[in-house]
């Protein structure tokens, strides 16, 4: 043996090799690559540190969390720990955004997420808002087609790349944006892809998603995870899903949700990433706003909250011979306060808050103490799925509706989906006094620039739509439709029909199946939005109305200062 040795230190010598090196090539030509992922979702352009800017930790205190500047600072920083690093994104990073960003059509959020270095992200479905084309110039750039390019120096879109892998013009195989995008490293290849839930036309404005047609998640994942194995030797997969679910922590004795724990997750994605290949490694999903860490069906699955306030830092060992990932892990890291922000990013968000600062910071009303939403940390839903901000929202569009002349309502109904944030008294976002409200607070909450529409509908209709909200998509509580103050009615989750029979009441007097009701909603949901059909298909002599937005801020300016509302016009009875 001590012979044969010999000889081969003989001849590797002659070839110029010492043994150690000729061993070596015969071994591994690579060791194993170590790939680190930052995601986020649902930024909804949140550019700006104070909106909300606050989130719980894992010791359950609230503390200052996000703004695109602080959001850069620490991904540049993370990406320092390993030069193979991808950023990702699972949808809805524009759409239903603050003032800053959505008065100029979310440009500046797509600027802001170009210099921290986003590289790609499938789509949600808030980037349907305004339409396929609206969509395509956030990717491809351009002025917008009525506003122009309103800062004066132009737009050039998106660096990052949209995915949307179940999105398709109708009738046809053609994708409205790439399926997936193959990322090398090394001798890796990494496929994402990129997509949004099926159920997109039943929470977007029917004219955002005309001509586009949804397809099942599953089915779509599957079938390019097959095909990317088979023709492109892809072995490392991961899901940007816009799709998600929601911790289940008991809320008692001051227990809360972690941003790293799965308590009892309950929500759509769990069916779905049940139905997945086995050779997906890592779903990354969003649309709940909610943090989790978890693990199902031996997939690693994460949500990194919502408004840039969460990063998951999520690390891959994929092996240097199967081109598999060997193993996953994620912690979701909380975007402080505490650091110096990004000189780019920060220059770009103080472009846009200058710009809309006349507007944004205008006091329009004050209040006497928070005016929780189901969306605030902690929320202000009852046990019945009742909030304040809605049940104020409420109380303002029939304010606006009421009078003869614009419309005659007699009560008025709004999607606690359309209720995107709180009023929080010691908010201060423009250097206004604690309990003052600004524009720019008020567009937070209600930001989508609906119209408010009157229309005639029997009482049949009203407990047929009352009753719709129980198939609405959101999570939870999330879904409870609010009513103006002289509305009130039960509802049980044991029972068919879930709205008790008898209950519903306009102004103390019960509702009649066979009479006619003057009512107000927004735009959204007399067209059907949030799977609100009835409003849409039985409800007849529409009257279209002033903008949301606009209503709400006379109220709040009409009723200062305005206390929250008693949670009293909803009841849960089992």
């Amino acid at each position: 043996m001590r012979r044969i040795v010999a000889l081969v230190a003989v001849l590797v010598a002659a070839l110029g090799f010492s043994v150690p090196q000729a061993l070596a090539a015969k071994g591994p030509k690579d060791n194993d690559t170590a790939v680190q992922l930052l995601a986020i979702n649902d930024f909804h352009g949140h550019i700006q540190p104070n909106t909300p800017g606050t989130i719980r930790n894992s010791a359950g205190a609230t503390v200052p969390a996000g703004g695109a500047a602080f959001l850069a600072t620490h991904v540049k920083a993370l990406r320092t720990a390993n030069s193979n690093t991808i950023t990702v994104g699972a949808g809805d990073l524009i759409g239903a955004s603050p003032l800053a960003s959505a008065f100029f059509h979310d440009e500046p959020a797509i600027e802001a997420l170009n210099a921290i270095g986003l590289d790609v992200s499938g789509v949600g479905n808030h980037e349907f808002d305004e339409g396929l084309g609206e969509l395509l110039r956030m990717q491809n750039g351009g002025c917008h087609p009525v506003d122009g390019c309103q800062d004066g120096d132009g737009f050039a879109g998106a660096i990052f790349q949209y995915l949307a892998a179940n999105v398709f013009l109708e009738a046809t195989n053609e994708p409205i944006f790439p399926e997936y995008e193959i990322k090398k490293i090394d001798n890796a290849k990494i496929a994402f892809l990129g997509l949004t839930l099926e159920g997109t036309p039943e929470i977007v404005t029917p004219s955002g998603v005309a001509g586009l047609e949804f397809k099942d998640e599953i089915e779509t994942i599957n079938a390019l995870v097959q095909r990317l194995r088979n023709e492109n030797g892809v072995r490392a997969f991961v899901v940007l899903i816009h799709e998600g679910g929601i911790q289940n922590a008991p809320f008692t004795n001051g227990s809360f949700a972690d941003i790293n724990g799965c308590d009892n997750l309950t929500g759509a994605i769990i069916p779905i990433v049940q139905g997945l290949d086995p050779q997906v490694d890592v779903v990354v999903s969003a649309h709940t706003h909610q943090p989790y860490n978890c693990r199902i069906a031996g997939k690693l699955v994460t949500s990194a909250s919502s408004f840039g306030r969460l990063i998951t830092d999520i690390d891959l060992v994929i092996d240097h011979q199967t081109k598999d990932v060997k193993s996953a892990t994620a912690l979701n890291r909380i975007v402080t306060q505490d650091v110096t922000p990004d000189p780019a990013v920060k220059a770009i968000v103080d472009k846009y808050v200058a710009l809309a600062a006349p507007l944004s910071n205008r006091v329009i009303g004050r209040i006497t103490a928070d005016i929780r939403s189901g969306r605030d940390n902690p929320p202000g839903t009852n046990a019945a799925g009742e909030q304040p901000m809605g049940d104020v929202i409420a109380d303002a569009m029939l304010a606006a509706t009421k009078p003869a002349d614009f419309g005659g309502a007699v009560a008025a109904f709004m999607n606690s989906g359309g209720v995107r944030a709180g009023l929080l008294f010691n908010q201060i976002s423009g250097g206004e006094q604690p309990g003052e409200v600004t524009y720019g607070e008020a567009f937070t909450v209600q930001p989508f620039g609906n119209t408010l529409v009157v229309k005639d509908c029997s009482g049949a209709a009203l407990y047929a739509v009352l009753e719709q909200q129980f198939n609405n998509p959101a999570p939870g509580q999330n879904r409870i439709m609010l009513v103006s103050a002289n509305v009130h009615y039960q509802w049980n989750a044991t029972t068919a029909p879930r709205i008790v029979p008898g209950s519903l009441t306009i102004d103390n007097a019960a509702v009649v199946a066979g009479n006619t009701y003057r009512v107000s909603m927004n735009n959204f949901m007399a067209d059907g939005g949030d799977g609100y059909t009835v409003f849409r298909d039985q409800c007849t002599n529409p009257l279209g109305g002033e903008v949301d937005i606009d209503a709400f801020a006379r109220y709040l300016g009409a009723n200062s200062p305005l206390a929250p509302p008693v949670l009293n016009r909803i009841e849960k009875v089992g």
